[in-house]
């Protein structure tokens, strides 16, 4: 994941949080934008992480171009050593307020659960703006954490969600993003943006399994716990208490989680012709 070295990453980059990163795909988190894509467009993956999505693009994407940017090289490495047999896919360290290309250097801007960490995401979006080429396409989604919803009811999960918001909001960013994108995308100068939303769900046996055991080791070992504890928003005690209220939530045969995210298909349009005002004769 991408972030400037401005900004704190709320997640980090424990391996709770890299395992999660790991299970996306094009197909599980890139549904809107696939049936806009054809072959030998070329395409930009803000913020990539271990490259999971990003591959599955440069498949289908193939022979265009597909570069795969963001500012950790951990997940970087992961990336390419994926990639290692895609001759379209490259990986580069970036900054998403910077980016290191010129102007309408590629058909697709691409940012996956990006902007719901930066300070200033409508000055992400300009920036993908710019290195989009005109008609082309810039796509965005994000969760939005406040619609995060589960059954049967969990207290630690609630108690949870407020300490995520709290310690994401002290670092500057907007957990509940998904529901910002179209005004964010309006705010970047963009001349049509087509908004949706879809959702992830976690309800068979071994999907509930997999995400509390990911949200509990987040809730103790991760990057989040270290800054819920160093912000005065939670003690460890209260955090252990979390990670076992997901543990006791996936337990039960019946329990369901579902993650709604929102997304936006951002078209650069060229610029309307000057009109000539001049006074017309009778």
């Amino acid at each position: 994941m991408f972030v400037s070295e401005r900004e704190t990453y709320t997640h980090g980059h424990h391996d709770s949080v890299l395992r999660s990163h790991r299970w996306r795909t094009a197909e599980n988190s890139a549904a809107y934008l696939l049936p806009l894509l054809t072959p030998g467009m070329s395409l930009l993956d803000v913020g990539c992480g271990p490259g999971t999505i990003t591959a599955d693009l440069a498949r289908r994407l193939a022979p265009g171009r597909v570069v795969g940017v963001d500012r950790e090289e951990r997940p970087l490495a992961e990336a390419r050593a994926l990639a290692a047999n895609l001759g379209n896919a490259t990986f580069a360290s970036g900054n998403a307020y910077s980016l290191g290309w010129d102007d309408a250097t590629f058909d697709v801007v691409h940012a996956h659960q990006l902007l719901q960490h930066l300070v200033d995401p409508v000055a992400a979006l300009t920036e993908f703006r710019r290195v989009c080429r005109v008609g082309g396409l810039v796509a965005v989604r994000d969760a939005d954490m406040a619609t995060m919803t589960w059954y049967p009811i969990e207290p630690a999960i609630d108690e949870w969600s407020a300490i995520y918001h709290a310690v994401a909001r002290a670092n500057g960013a907007e957990p509940d993003a998904g529901r910002r994108l179209l005004g964010w995308a309006q705010a970047a100068g963009f001349e049509e943006v087509i908004p949706s939303a879809s959702a992830w769900c976690f309800a068979t046996p071994q999907e509930r399994a997999w995400w509390a055991g990911l949200w509990a080791e987040r809730a103790t070992r991760s990057s989040v716990a270290e800054q819920a504890i160093d912000y005065g928003l939670a003690s460890a005690g209260q955090l252990q208490g979390i990670a076992d209220g997901f543990t006791r939530w996936a337990a039960h045969s019946d329990a369901w989680f579902g993650v709604l995210h929102g997304e936006v298909l951002c078209r650069h349009a060229p610029p309307e012709p000057e009109r000539d005002h001049a006074p017309q004769r009778a």
